[in-house]
């Protein structure tokens, strides 16, 4: 539309020439009135309408002109329905993480114009990270290269069982790690901006909230507003850390926003909460050789296998990692400055009036994680939100209660938090909107993996989920050790590693549930995941041949269910 009003779309009189014969409105004789009321209180001409909504008068629709240089704004910004054809974008993203990049990317396959706006607010701590979202900078990637790291020192071990003689004493370097990693992540940074300068998708590092149905304000780092409208807008803003709102939470403690880019190395540290990312970051922490305890409210890993969740506790307790159980931090105080200072902490019994107290040079909050929903200006556009958890409700084609405005990732409510479902309900929905495509996002049988030092990978159901939904006596539960060849040279952790599935007995016997702890897990899961959406039995696993000597083997001969009550111990590979 630019700054010139379409002829019909506006009605212009010229001065000083005769008056223009008036449509009568539908409705009769009082909106007749009301439109001379309006068009009388102007002070110039020509009087200035858009589809019978008056804009106003010479003299306000030139200073629009002059301000904004588009006249759609002043509709929007005075509450007047905007010209569909004269947005300024066909799609904006709110949200540069994975799902946002891969719908931006994907509309503008189909020549379609696209907007997306990303900002970081810095956490408490200061810690601030480039386009990409949590997977990239201070989730997915940077967990799991400080796993591998952690894995190597275990490497290191083996080895000498392996022949390999190390003359000098094996220490780690915390900066060269980060420094490692943050290098990795900033090349990651730089190919994500390249890519949509490349597919001409517009990008703006600001802060982008609705101001009108059509219309975002994004603001940027400078304090700096600039208003877009948009035909669509898909809303992919993510999660934030929570933090505990106990006394010194945010002055002293860090959360995985500051982990992973840490200046220092961390030391002593305490790990508040059971969330795969506690567990993640205490494994890793434990493994570079610090001493690491986790507090934990209740259970482990809630919303996951509680049998694979309790194995993993108690392997991560063997190999150094302590637990205070049944605690919650009510107090963190500062003792002594420093990278890193000392910090006291001051803790609760969740069963009784205990009170224990402890000193850590780093508290590390994992407790959950909050929707990055409740100041982007959703309440003025009318969008919906689960005013407990955040959480915006949509249906199954991830529209929200408002027909132009979908949401994609994490901030879905009743949906997988993980990023490769992110990009594929975005590319999907992207598909839908401009390709006329009609697959939906499938969120069941979604594979997932936890990198704990024992790797947990995932499935399908849990085995109370299974019980509950199935019940117990319709379920079958087969399930075995395994020791890896690599670990038996060095002679450890036999009978830790852990295969279970779970079938419907109802249903010919379908896997319904797969379960892992092993080297590997995530790798391992990716291929059962797709024979699980194909329908797969235990009769065809077990028609399958092994590789030998894998892991994997394992699923292809498991023969003692879990009623049954038998021996699962091995005693070699």
């Amino acid at each position: 539309m630019g700054s010139t009003l379409r002829k019909s779309q506006a009605v212009r009189q010229a001065p000083g020439s005769a008056p223009l014969e008036r449509r009568r409105p539908a409705g009769g004789a009082p909106k007749l009135r009301e439109g001379q009321r309006e068009a009388a209180a102007e002070t110039s001409q020509p009087v200035v309408s858009v589809r019978e909504k008056q804009i106003g008068d010479h003299e306000r629709t030139l200073k629009a002109h002059k301000e904004e240089d588009n006249p759609q704004k002043t509709m929007e910004a005075n509450g007047l329905t905007p010209v569909p054809d004269s947005y300024d974008y066909d799609l904006i993203v709110i949200g540069g993480g994975s799902g946002g990049l891969a719908a931006a990317k994907e509309a503008a396959k189909y020549e379609k114009k696209v907007m997306v706006l990303d900002f970081v607010t810095p956490t408490p701590q200061g810690s601030s990270w480039g386009l990409g979202g949590t997977c990239v900078n201070v989730g997915c990637i940077p967990k799991k290269l400080m796993h591998q790291a952690a894995l190597l020192g275990q490497a290191l071990q083996d080895s000498r069982k392996f022949g390999w003689q190390l003359t000098e004493e094996v220490k780690h370097s915390w900066m060269t790690m980060t420094e490692s990693v943050q290098n990795y992540i900033g090349s990651l940074n730089w190919g994500y901006r390249v890519a949509l300068r490349d597919t001409k998708v517009t990008y703006e590092n600001a802060y982008g909230e609705f101001v009108g149905p059509h219309t975002i304000k994004a603001t940027n780092k400078k304090g700096i507003e600039k208003l877009y409208t948009a035909e669509r807008f898909i809303i992919a803003t993510g999660e934030r850390p929570r933090y505990l709102g106990i006394p010194g939470d945010k002055e002293y403690c860090i959360s995985s926003d500051d982990l992973f880019s840490l200046p220092y190395c961390p030391g002593k540290t305490l790990v508040v909460g059971a969330s795969y990312v506690a567990l993640e970051c205490a494994g890793f922490l434990a493994g570079l050789g610090l001493d690491v305890t986790v507090m934990v409210r209740s259970i482990l890993l809630r919303g996951f296998d509680q049998d694979m969740a309790n194995k993993i506790g108690e392997y991560m307790k063997e190999h150094g990692v302590n637990f205070i159980r049944e605690f919650v931090p009510i107090k963190v105080e500062q003792v002594e400055e420093g990278t890193p200072g000392i910090l006291k902490v001051t803790a609760k019994s969740t069963t009784g009036d205990q009170m224990i107290e402890g000193e850590y040079n780093t508290v590390l909050l994992a407790i959950g994680r909050d929707p990055c929903t409740r100041k982007i200006g959703l309440d003025k556009v009318g969008v919906n939100i689960n005013e407990k958890t955040g959480k915006i409700p949509v249906n199954d084609e991830e529209q929200t209660n408002v027909p132009h405005i979908y949401a994609v990732g994490d901030i879905l409510q009743g949906k997988l938090e993980l990023t490769p479902v992110a990009i594929q309900a975005g590319r999907l929905l992207v598909r839908r909107l401009y390709a006329g495509e009609t697959t939906k996002c499938d969120y069941v049988n979604v594979p997932t993996t936890v990198f704990t030092p024992l790797e947990y990978g995932a499935c399908g159901y849990s085995e109370e989920t299974a019980v509950e939904k199935f019940g117990e006596q319709n379920i079958e539960v087969y399930h075995s050790h395994f020791w890896p060849l690599e670990w038996t040279v060095p002679s450890r952790d036999n009978n830790k590693c852990y295969a279970k599935i779970i079938c419907n007995i109802q249903d010919n016997e379908r896997v319904i549930g797969f379960h892992v702890l092993g080297p590997n897990a995530g790798e391992v899961t990716q291929g059962f995941a797709a024979a699980i959406k194909c329908g797969l039995t235990k009769e065809q696993l077990d028609s399958t041949i092994g590789i030998h000597p894998v892991c994997a083997e394992v699923f292809t001969n498991l023969s003692v269910t879990k009623r049954s009550g038998e021996d699962i111990t091995v005693s070699g590979c």
